[in-house]
């Protein structure tokens, strides 16, 4: 199995679906499917790579272009807007709003009368500070200007500072000369700095005020791949949360704020995958309507809930799903979505094992030293302990899968005793996974079906002698001369 001596050498590819074992047909239609963006059903059992297909074809689609905001519709609150922003406008929003934040200047740079009267600069010793700082760390005098507000005025302005309150403002409006002719600017606090706007900056900040607010609910920068496996109706479909004041303008929270997308929404442009599909079981038709419609709309779920008066229409759900699920449960998958997935994609019955080949062991010390780095708590192994595993792997093809001169695929649970054979390494604090610690993981790393017929014969006698014991003892009880209905004793 080639010139190596322990895992750490055996080349892992960059590639995830290189990283699948002996499904290469899966991998095939994975990469058509990605490249086509058309749905999969995956078939077989657990453990045979169907996650980490479905993972890797993520890794072939390009990046989100786009980008779902839910707007405030002031006509309508109940009834939000959607907008969906490219890449470039996000750009273009990010540029305007650059433009209106104007030019910053240090407070020294300012004028004197507008640093004091923004708080930067004590108007008795000049001293430059915060304006958070009520009193100037320098002179130790209060950072107010004297105002004309009576004999008593003074008195007022130091009992304020003594508490924090300052007369100064946030902003302050001046006129500067422009050539020829005079336009208004406005100084304004930002930070230990001081932010100038000069009118066109302050016309495009209107412009920007009188857009109607809006909150993002799926970013343009996320990750293609959503995992909905058990999802619940609301992590699936996105909700409006509640709000105790109802959506009240002046104490709530507008319905806009409290919308929350859901999987079909937040796997837009990428892949939706949903392990053990049929356990969703009428929420399938939900999945049905989203891959017809690309789209999906948000409602509030809860009745009793002031979101259940929200709803957001035409929310984009464009996803490839990819579903799993096991042979026996392929009689619960909805009719109209088998049929919805055949014909815009395909249903692949997952292997079980693979011919026992030189090539294929090689694939095997590959899925070891990928379990092992995975894991990242145990140490590599060597190539006498990986070769324990990949026999034990032939061993389960033919006892398990009934494939002789095969290795198995269901490599999970091969995964839990390369994991048990490290976990003993490290327990012998030893730099590698050695022969020993493979073959005292093979006997006490036992699915509880093989231990029960080790210590029972078989299941029906180890059910027997439990039912035996459980009624002896219920006999026993009943029996006891001092034992009365109330539990208690003479």
């Amino acid at each position: 199995m080639g010139d190596y001596s322990e895992t750490s050498q055996i080349p892992i590819p960059s590639n995830p679906l290189d990283r699948v074992i002996g499904q290469d047909e899966a991998v095939k239609m994975a990469q058509i499917a990605a490249k086509q963006r058309r749905h999969l059903l995956l078939v077989g059992p657990p453990g045979v790579g169907k996650s980490m297909i479905a993972q890797a074809i993520s890794f072939y689609l390009s990046r989100p272009k786009e980008e779902i905001r839910v707007v405030h519709n002031p006509q309508y609150p109940e009834r939000p807007f959607v907008e969906v922003k490219t890449g470039i406008q996000i750009k273009q929003e990010k540029d305007e709003m650059n433009m209106v934040e104007g030019e910053v200047i240090d407070p020294r740079d300012a004028p004197a009368s507008v640093a004091e009267r923004l708080g930067y600069r004590c108007p008795r010793c000049g001293f430059f500070s915060l304006p958070t700082d009520a009193v100037c760390p320098n002179c130790n005098n209060p950072k107010v200007q004297a105002q004309t507000q009576g004999p008593f005025g003074d008195v007022f302005n130091v009992i304020g500072a003594a508490f924090g309150v300052q007369n100064n403002t946030e902003k302050v409006t001046s006129t500067r000369r422009v050539g020829e002719r005079e336009e208004v600017i406005v100084y304004e606090r930002f930070g230990d700095r001081i932010r100038i706007l000069d009118e066109k900056t302050l016309e495009r900040r209107r412009k920007m005020e009188k857009k109607s607010p809006s909150k993002i609910i799926v970013p343009i920068d996320r990750n293609p791949f959503v995992l909905a496996t058990g999802a619940s109706e609301t992590e699936l479909l996105g909700d409006v949360r509640h709000d105790p004041y109802g959506g009240h303008p002046q104490l709530g929270t507008l319905p806009y704020e409290r919308v929350i997308p859901g999987s079909v929404h937040e796997s837009h442009e990428g892949v939706l995958f949903i392990d053990e599909i049929t356990h969703l079981g009428n929420l399938q038709r939900f999945i049905l309507t989203a891959m017809q419609e690309k789209s999906f709309p948000i409602t509030g779920r809860n009745p009793q809930s002031a979101g259940a008066s929200v709803r957001v229409d035409h929310v984009p759900a464009d996803f490839i799903l990819v579903a799993a699920c096991n042979i026996q449960d392929l009689q619960y998958i909805l009719s109209p979505l088998r049929s919805r997935i055949v014909g815009n994609g395909y249903e692949i019955l997952m292997e079980i094992a693979m011919p026992d080949t030189p090539v294929n062991r090689m694939k095997y010390l590959q899925f070891i030293a990928q379990e092992i780095i995975m894991d990242g708590k145990i140490p590599h192994m060597t190539l006498e302990a990986a070769s324990v595993i990949v026999e034990e792997g032939a061993r389960r093809a033919k006892q398990v899968d009934g494939k002789d001169h095969s290795l198995t695929l269901r490599l999970r649970e091969l995964g839990g005793l390369i994991r048990a054979a490290g976990d003993i390494a490290v327990s012998k604090e030893q730099p590698l996974v050695e022969k020993r610690d493979v073959v005292e993981a093979l006997r006490l790393y036992l699915p509880v079906e093989e231990k029960i017929k080790k210590y029972y014969g078989t299941m029906g006698s180890a059910v027997s002698s439990e039912s035996t014991i459980a009624q002896r003892g219920e006999e026993y009880l009943m029996n006891f001369h001092n034992y009365r209905e109330d539990r208690s004793y003479d």
